[in-house]
Formats: C-alpha cells, sequence, structure tokens
C-alpha cells in the first residue's frame, strides 16, 4: 500500500546541521540539508546564520536558546504544520479550520512564496478575498452613510440628504417610507394596466371605441408622475449621472416612464390626420405594451429578486446545456414525429418546421393538443420525447437551486460581517477618544 511519507522533524536535540524550533509551545527539530531547499526562508536563514550575531536572530525569531541553539516563535503551531510540507513536498494545503488569509500572513511571515500554494487552496483563497473585498466594500458604504462631513457646501449637503432619501431604504424613516410608497405605487400600476383590459370597466368614445375608464387613466396618471419626480429626484442627487443614466435598473425606469409621454404627447399634442395613421396607431399600442416594463421596477425593492437574478447569471453554463439538449431533442424528436406520422392520411404534421411546436409542448409537458400524433409509432415517440424532456429539465434545477442558496446565505453573511466590522472599529474609535481625554 502506497503511503505519503512524513516530515521528518523530532523532538529531541539537535545536531551540527540541524535546527531546533518551537512554534507556540510546539518543539521540532529540523534537518538543515531539507530547510536548504528555500534558501531564501526564514528557516534556512536561521540555519545560516551565525549565533554570534544576535541582532540578525533577534529579526528572525522572537527568542533564541543559543545554548540547546533552539528559535522560539510566537505563531500558530496549526499553520506551521502546513508551512513545513513545502520543505518536503514541494507544495502546501491549508488544513481545514485555517482561515486562508491568516494562512497568507504566515506564509509571508515564513517568507514562502504563495506559488507553492496548491491549485484548490488558491481557489479558496480566492474566494476568501473576494469576500473580504465585499465586506470592505459594504463597510464603505455603512460609513458614509452615518459619516456627517462639515467641510462640504450646503448644496453637496442637500444632495447628499436627498440620495439617502431616494436611494438608502434603511437610512432613516422618511427613506423607508418612500420605498414602500414606491414599491406601492407599481403594484397599483401594474393592477390598473391589467384592470384597464377587461371590456365590462371600458367606456365607449366619440368614435365608438371601448377605451381605458377616466378613473384608471387618472390613477396611472398619478402613478406616473410619482415614477417620473422618483426618477428625476434620484438622477439629481446622484453622485454619479452617467453611472445612473447607464444602470440597468435605471434603464428599466426610464422605459417604464417615456411610453406614457410618448402617447399623451401623440395624442394630445399631435394632430387629428396624424392620429389617423395606421402606423401611428400601431406605434401607440406597441408603446402602451411596453408599460409592462415597469413591474421591473420591483427588483430595486426585493432582494430576493436580485438574488434570484444573480444566480440565474452564475447558472448561464447550466441553462445553456438545458437549451442545447432540448434543441437536440426537439429536433430529432420532430423529425421522427413527421416521418412517422406521414403512412396517416389525416396527418397533423406536414413538415418538420412545423412539427417543433409539437415537440416544444411535448418535451416541456406542456401538451395544449392542436397537434397529436395519429400512430402507434408515433404515440410511442411521443411517449420517449416527453421522458427525455422532463429528464433534461430536472437535471439543471438542483445547481441552480444551490447557487440561489449559497448565494442568498453568503449575501446575509457578507451584512452581517459588515455590520460587526463597523461596530468595532465605532467601539476602537471610543476607547481612542477615552484615552485622549485621560491624557
Amino acid at each position: 500500500m502506497w503511503t505519503v511519507p512524513k516530515p521528518k522533524y523530532r523532538t529531541g536535540l539537535c545536531a551540527e546541521e540541524e535546527i531546533a524550533v518551537n512554534i507556540g509551545g510546539v518543539r521540532a527539530v529540523l534537518f538543515g540539508e531539507v530547510l536548504n531547499r528555500y534558501p531564501e526562508s526564514r528557516l534556512a536563514e536561521l540555519l545560516n546564520c551565525s549565533t554570534q550575531n544576535h541582532e540578525v536572530i533577534s529579526s528572525l525569531c522572537d527568542d533564541f536558546d543559543p545554548c540547546r541553539k533552539e528559535f522560539y516563535f510566537d505563531r500558530d503551531p496549526d499553520a506551521f504544520k502546513c508551512i513545513i510540507d513545502v520543505y518536503y513536498f514541494g507544495e502546501i494545503h491549508i488544513k481545514p479550520g485555517i482561515c486562508p488569509i491568516c494562512f497568507i500572513k504566515e506564509m509571508e511571515f515564513w517568507k514562502i512564496d504563495q506559488n507553492v500554494l496548491d491549485e484548490c487552496c488558491k481557489s479558496c483563497l480566492i474566494e476568501k478575498e473576494e469576500e473580504l473585498t465585499e465586506i470592505a466594500n459594504k463597510v464603505k458604504v455603512i460609513l458614509e452613510d452615518l459619516e456627517v462631513d462639515e467641510c462640504i457646501t450646503r448644496t453637496q449637503r442637500c444632495q447628499r440628504f436627498l440620495w439617502r432619501l431616494m436611494e438608502k431604504p434603511g437610512s432613516s424613516l422618511p427613506a423607508r417610507i418612500i420605498a414602500i410608497a414606491s414599491f406601492l405605487s407599481v403594484l397599483v400600476s401594474a393592477v390598473v394596466m391589467c384592470v384597464g383590459t377587461i371590456p365590462e370597466l371600458q367606456v365607449t368614445d366619440v368614435e365608438g371605441k371601448l377605451v381605458e375608464h377616466p378613473i384608471l387613466e387618472g390613477i396611472e396618471t398619478a402613478c406616473m408622475l410619482w415614477f417620473t419626480a422618483e426618477y428625476f429626484l434620484r438622477l439629481a442627487s446622484s453622485p454619479n449621472k452617467l453611472h445612473f443614466a447607464l444602470s440597468f435598473m435605471n434603464v428599466i425606469d426610464f422605459m417604464a416612464i417615456m411610453p406614457f409621454y410618448v402617447v399623451l404627447s401623440l395624442t394630445y399634442l399631435g394632430t387629428t390626420s396624424m392620429m389617423e395613421l395606421t402606423n401611428v396607431q400601431q406605434a401607440v399600442q406597441a408603446l402602451r405594451i411596453m408599460r409592462i416594463a415597469r413591474i421591473f421596477k420591483l427588483a430595486r425593492h426585493s432582494s430576493g429578486l436580485q438574488t434570484l437574478t444573480y444566480a440565474l447569471k452564475k447558472s448561464l453554463k447550466e441553462l445553456g446545456l438545458l437549451l442545447m439538449y432540448m434543441g437536440v431533442g426537439i429536433f430529432v424528436f420532430s423529425a421522427l414525429a413527421y416521418t412517422m406520422e406521414q403512412s396517416h392520411p389525416e396527418t397533423l404534421f406536414r413538415s418538420i418546421p412545423h412539427s417543433f411546436w409539437w415537440a416544444i409542448i411535448t418535451m416541456t409537458t406542456v401538451g395544449y393538443g392542436d397537434i397529436y400524433p395519429k400512430t402507434t409509432l408515433g404515440k410511442c415517440n411521443a411517449a420517449v420525447s416527453f421522458l427525455c424532456g422532463v429528464i433534461a429539465i430536472a437535471l439543471p434545477i438542483h445547481p441552480i437551486i444551490n447557487n440561489f442558496v449559497v448565494f442568498y446565505n453568503k449575501q446575509k453573511v457578507l451584512e452581517t460581517a459588515a455590520k460587526h466590522e463597523v461596530e468595532l472599529m465605532e467601539l476602537k474609535s471610543g476607547k481612542d477618544e477615552k484615552k485622549q481625554e485621560l491624557r
């Protein structure tokens, strides 16, 4: 049976070509020939330096016993067990339970290059560094909300106050009320848009056409005025106007507002002959349909929708695999269905492209019944197609759900860590102030 050789260090007295180290109370004797494999490391420097040069030794270790030639280090012994592996195996693995960021600091202390880390540990380190960056960004946002700069002008102070009021619902009670009002306006606007299409609630205009009820139009106008005021207040208070205008969610907000004013201008400011043009009327109808974009405004007020969007972005590979499976299945089963159904005189499969619709609704288990096979072979082909469709759809579901849960839990942990970091900073600043008062 093959076994990994253990590092050759012992706990007895050291010979001439050996050094003894005491790491946090754990003593070990290391071979000099092994340590010299990395001559630029701290241990190799200790091995090769003169025991009479106390200044150099004191700069390399915390304490030194010249009689036993033993060096003392106030470091983590568990991390040192990982560090010593590089001298024997040429690579380092971070053991479970050790913080990767702290371990990197240990490697810097022992003067070991980070390239010796194994690839699996490097990926873990990159992930931790990204988490720390996110925590730092969240802490920065919290501190920006809490800080009060007395040096800024009155205009800048008003702009910052307005930005917090419109963009930071957790900064104050009025900001939270505005966020709730905006959320309710989106819901009311969406409900009005849907209810306005019910024929029983519509009225007849002078031309005998059914139009939206005036009360519903008034409610929609009020909602659109709220959306317009909200958008321009956020734009005016934004520190970076260009970044604000090009942001995805702000583009959605603009698209939800723009059709209302275009239709209003075409209806009330345009000439009568112009409004009779068929193309203009079709354009007005298309712009009215664009009102459904306002439902996406809910994502600004829902962390769950934002998490779902991120999970879908992280699951693009799985979704692409699903679409590839479904595309291949649709092509194969539609071609088979067309071939098998040609023997029936009343076949519903007139061509392979026409059969794509049947394959889509069958593999997705919708089955409208407008197109269906009539031969025995065609029915067997249909049974196999929807079984394959169920399997293909079920395969990527678990990775997508897992990405959602992981990201959601990670965001909760990062928010809690950021708040704790801010509390520690406030506690530290309070202690510093007390020290200055005592002095």
